[in-house]
């Protein structure tokens, strides 16, 4: 196969970028951008590799049923959305599909679909989960959205020039660090676009130069957007190069004028952004989930200072310019402050379901020691307070730390104590030299999922049950190996679709104690033998 050659191809399967998959006839696997399990395609071969090829596709001969027109007028461009030309209900069968493959191809792990072994219908697992011997674990269908549109609560814009020299914010297109210009993204909130352009007028009035990451020279960065769903709290925070910025009384001024601005209709006109649910009624925003929350406001402008030749997008030193340092947000019952540098789950609606699966698989009663690793400002931590005796938290930020215990604090929980150190460091320590010990440990790590020394000790901790929160299903599948050549068993999987329109997808896991599997079946088979025998005694 050559470069420049034009193949036809049935795409078969997509890669983790969100690539489709397609053979050659004689049997080379094509990468194609842009296309849909089911489309048949012509493209052009623009790199060749030893036994693979990538292409770019010259025409659609035949869509797949699954193919949509996307929403967003850049989508094909953007690297954000990787599948939104596909259908929602074809992504949530794509996302469980790719982690069943990845559990069996790097685990070892072969799952059976909720309804083989178990009749209960309910879309959240409850209790303990079932400790057949032997048995496959469960995965149960991947938990979507109503309206997967408009969901992010956080987004963070490159600012810079396009090819005409005017200035632009918006997202890198993929595996680039070309800024594609999207200021009115599809899946963000749509009080964004006026607080986007309230910061480039300003950077234009004012002659404010944007940062080049080439020359390191200029000053404006990034422009960091986080919205609290359920306060209506907005937060912006500029990222510059430097300590200070010119015009900040003015910034401020047309920030505050575009961030509580009143909104009339949405941003986006098209059918499937209107059913995402951003009319107003009674002064309450309606959100994708159906919910009501209050109208959005701003109420924090904050400098970050960046001044390293990094990719890295946050420095580590905050001003607030005006306003509040941090926004608050709810998940369920627990209320949260989240600062700038703090970690926070993207999608607040699909994040409840996330985290009230993973109190589920937990199966708390009240008495039960809990250790909750990269616990960041303590959300799952405090989920699990209102049902454990004790929780203990584990994240490497300190910033996370101290809104951790101040979201302790405001949610009036005790039980609850936050340690600041990374966890394959705490945990052994704290075990080493304090004993202590765990009924179960929730982890909920990055993608690069676990380190040796955290696992090596929580099997030596021997918790009866452990709760694993994955954003990557390939490194869940490596540790699930992992842990069941120490002890423990995977007993299911509840996929959670976190971020509608990209490839990726968040998964909670429950592992048990092969013991306590073996223990109670034991007990079953003793307690029958012992009723056979009270049988025959009454003969």
């Amino acid at each position: 196969m050559e470069k420049n050659e034009i193949v036809e191809l049935n795409i078969e399967d997509m890669s983790d970028e969100g690539l489709g998959i397609g053979h050659t006839k004689d049997g080379c696997a094509v990468f194609a951008k842009d296309t849909v399990i089911g489309d048949k395609v012509s493209a052009r071969i623009v790199k060749t590799m030893k036994s693979y090829a990538f292409g770019r596709v010259e025409q659609v001969i035949t869509p797949s049923r699954d193919r949509e027109s996307p929403v967003c007028p850049v989508a094909r461009s953007c690297g954000g959305c990787q599948i939104q030309e596909m259908s929602y209900p074809a992504q949530l069968r794509l996302k469980e599909n790719k982690v069943r493959s990845n559990l069996q191809r790097i685990g070892g792990i072969k799952c059976v679909s909720f309804g083989e072994e178990t009749t209960d219908m309910g879309r959240i697992p409850q209790g303990n989960g079932s400790a057949d011997k032997g048995s496959s674990p469960v995965i149960f269908p991947v938990i979507g959205m109503d309206s997967p549109y408009h969901y992010r609560n956080k987004a963070v814009y490159p600012i810079g020039r396009n090819k005409a020299g005017r200035l632009i914010a918006g997202f890198y297109a993929g595996r680039t660090h070309t800024i594609i210009d999207c200021r009115n993204c599809a899946i963000g909130i749509e009080e964004n676009q006026p607080i986007l352009d309230a910061v480039l007028a300003w950077m234009e009035r004012y002659r404010v130069p944007e940062y080049n990451e080439t020359t390191g020279k200029g000053l404006i960065r990034h422009v960091m957007i986080r919205c609290g769903f359920a306060s209506g709290q907005i937060m912006v925070v500029i990222v510059a190069s430097g300590n200070r910025l010119p015009h900040e009384a003015d910034l401020i001024f047309m920030l505050q004028k575009a961030g509580n601005a009143k909104k009339t209709d949405s941003t986006w006109e098209s059918g499937k952004a209107r059913e995402a649910g951003n009319s107003q009624t009674s002064g309450e925003k309606q959100n994708p989930s159906g919910a009501s929350f209050p109208d959005r406001h701003l109420t924090g402008i904050i400098l970050n200072t960046n001044t390293a030749r990094t990719n890295v997008i946050l420095g580590k030193k905050n001003r607030t310019l005006w306003g509040k340092d941090t926004i608050e947000d709810s998940i369920g019952k627990a209320r949260y402050q989240i600062s700038p540098l703090s970690f926070y789950q993207v999608n607040p609606i699909q994040t409840r379901k996330l985290y009230e699966t993973a109190l589920s698989f937990a199966g708390l009663t009240g008495q039960e020691t809990v250790w909750d690793l990269y616990c960041g400002i303590g959300t799952i931590s405090l989920f699990l307070a209102q049902k454990a005796k004790m929780v203990y938290g584990v994240e490497a930020v300190p910033d996370a730390i101290r809104n951790a215990k101040e979201n302790a604090i405001l949610n009036g929980i005790a039980n609850a104590e936050f340690m600041c150190g990374k966890a394959e460091e705490v945990l052994p320590r704290e075990y080493r030299e304090r004993r202590i010990h765990a009924d179960v440990i929730v982890v909920d790590p990055p993608r690069k999922g676990l380190e040796t020394a955290v696992i090596d000790t929580i099997a030596a901790m021997k918790p009866e049950r452990v709760v694993y929160v994955s954003c990557n299903s390939s490194t869940l599948a490596r540790d699930l190996k992992l842990f069941g050549e120490k002890g423990y068993r995977t007993e299911k999987i509840q996929p959670v679709d976190m971020f509608p329109h990209s490839v990726h997808v968040e998964c909670v896991a429950l592992l048990v104690r092969k013991y306590e599997t073996a223990k109670a079946f034991m007990n079953v088979n003793l307690d029958m033998d012992m009723y056979r025998k009270f049988k025959e005694e009454q003969k």
